[in-house]
Formats: structure tokens, C-alpha cells, sequence
């Protein structure tokens, strides 16, 4: 539980770094085609980064109890 919990915070970290890196760059239009490969290797890269934390997240082994249960004791001899 705590792998996952840290896999999700460092996600979620992850994607408000880029968030505020990007939003002083504003908006800009090129019709430079390296420009184009540029963005669109970069769209690939994280797409890949995406899927391999979802990948990631789906093959945590699932949520065991973390109690014990004991059996029930036998009845006393009478």
C-alpha cells in the first residue's frame, strides 16, 4: 500500500513540475518540421512514461488484510 501510495505522490509531483514548467512558455506556433518531430517525440516519451506508471501501478500485488485471524479455540472437555 505505501509503494503505491508513494507511486501515485511522485505521479502526481511529477505531472505538476511539468505543468508549471510549460506555463511560462505560453502558447507558440511553428511550421518548422523539426520543431514538429520535437513535440511530437516528446508526446511519445511521455505517453510511454504514462502507460509504464499505469503498467506499474496494475501489477502491485493487491491489498492483503493485516489481520489475523486465529481459530476458534476447541470446546473444554466437560
Amino acid at each position: 500500500m505505501k509503494k503505491v501510495s508513494l507511486a501515485v505522490l511522485l505521479s502526481l509531483g511529477a505531472i505538476a513540475t511539468s505543468a508549471f514548467a510549460q506555463s511560462d512558455q505560453g502558447v507558440r506556433m511553428s511550421t518548422d518540421p523539426a520543431v514538429a518531430a520535437d513535440v511530437e517525440s516528446r508526446a511519445q516519451n511521455l505517453q510511454s512514461q504514462q502507460e509504464s506508471m499505469q503498467n506499474m501501478q496494475s501489477q502491485a500485488p493487491a491489498h492483503k488484510s493485516m489481520h489475523h485471524h486465529k481459530g476458534k479455540k476447541a470446546a473444554p472437555a466437560q
